[in-house]
């Protein structure tokens, strides 16, 4: 009866595994998708000048040293 109930268990996680694992399988961008992705507003980023005085201010206080390519600590004065 134990053995039963562990095959059952182990089958059932074995299909739901495979069910996730397929469930990610198709989620590539089409050619023609592309474009559309490809626009300005699409951007996660759009001002590259902008995010980068983020992230040195962010760096800054965090008081990290070399955070993505700005050297210093957290006196936000280099």
């Amino acid at each position: 009866m134990r053995r039963m109930a562990m095959t059952k268990v182990m089958l059932i996680s074995a299909l739901m595994s495979s069910m996730l694992l397929a469930g990610c399988s198709g989620l590539g961008v089409k050619p023609w998708e592309r474009g559309v992705l490809a626009k300005e507003e699409m951007q996660l980023i759009s001002d590259a000048v902008e995010a980068g005085l983020d992230d040195h201010i962010y760096f800054s206080k965090e008081a990290t040293s070399g955070g993505r390519g700005f050297g210093g600590g957290g006196c936000g004065c280099n």
